[in-house]
């Protein structure tokens, strides 16, 4: 892990199996399958002492009519992290099998809330297998927490948000779906195409080809400076339903970037809008 400026957002997977075990580490499994059976992949051997959190019911707003991922309400979310025994004092690993997606996500959800010590394990659990590293179907004896949500509001921002904002030389939107979506020729919303003045950052090449491990910082940084990418402007991310968006703000937090927000609605709410401007 070379060359980010806050490298403590990320575990390498010497650094968990070194502090599995310690009271205060809770390892959280965020794998997650769109046919509801990721709990059950889970319960079939994860990292020792992992417990499990179906980040689409539990860190997301399930009365939400319109069916989007947007972020649970705190109630909820805290609920859900304290019965997974993560607490005020706790720090936080999280890991999953989809290149961080998920665990981008679960890591935005929780520092929305206010909640900063929480890791992302570089590589996932596919890291983790690749070497030889132990793994458990057990379920962990788990001791309910407490988890104290403190809304961090310029976190996180709405469909009206965005709209207020639109043309503001301090806002600098960051679209992180693939180019053809943000170029409007795929998609499945009722219009196609990207936020007026977005720019396109596809999420899915922030990894290294073929490994499920982020690229190293200058990497990163070389492919944010070919986007057209600059710091001093509020940063927005946003893809199709706050997801990749979250892995976005992720690396952008990495690398040291400030003022990073999520648009947690995302192309799945502005796409469906006819009220709203599109670009192509």
């Amino acid at each position: 892990m070379s060359g980010y400026a806050r490298p403590e957002l990320l575990a390498s997977t010497e650094w968990l199996a070194d502090n599995l075990g310690r009271p205060e580490v809770r390892v959280v499994d965020v794998r997650w399958r769109p046919d509801g059976s990721g709990r059950q992949v889970h319960s079939t051997g994860h990292v020792p002492g992992a417990a499990y959190l179906d980040w689409a019911n539990d860190l997301v707003d399930t009365d939400d009519e319109a069916g989007l991922f947007l972020l649970a309400p705190p109630d909820k979310l805290g609920r859900a992290l304290a019965n997974v025994g993560v607490g005020d004092g706790t720090t936080v690993v999280l890991y999953d099998d989809t290149m961080a997606l998920f665990a981008g996500r679960a890591w935005w959800s929780l520092r929305a809330y206010g909640f900063d010590s929480t890791r992302v394990l570089d590589g996932g659990y596919l890291a983790w297998l690749a070497e030889d590293r132990p793994v458990s179907s057990a379920q962990p004896s788990l001791q309910h927490a407490t988890f104290t949500p403190r809304a961090q509001l310029r976190l996180r921002l709405t469909t009206s948000d965005i709209r207020g904002l639109l043309g503001s030389p301090d806002l600098m939107l960051l679209d992180a779906r693939a180019p053809a979506e943000y170029r409007g020729l795929e998609g499945n919303t009722r219009r196609l195409g990207h936020i007026p003045g977005a720019i396109n950052v596809p999420v899915g090449a922030m990894n290294r080809p073929g490994d499920q491990r982020f690229r190293d910082g200058e990497e990163l940084r070389a492919q944010l400076l070919r986007a057209n990418v600059t710091r001093g402007r509020r940063m927005v991310c946003y893809d199709g339903s706050g997801v990749g968006a979250a892995k976005l703000a992720f690396v952008l937090t990495l690398l040291g970037y400030d003022d990073v927000a999520v648009y947690d609605g995302g192309w799945a709410e502005w796409g469906d809008r006819l009220d709203l401007p599109v670009d192509r």
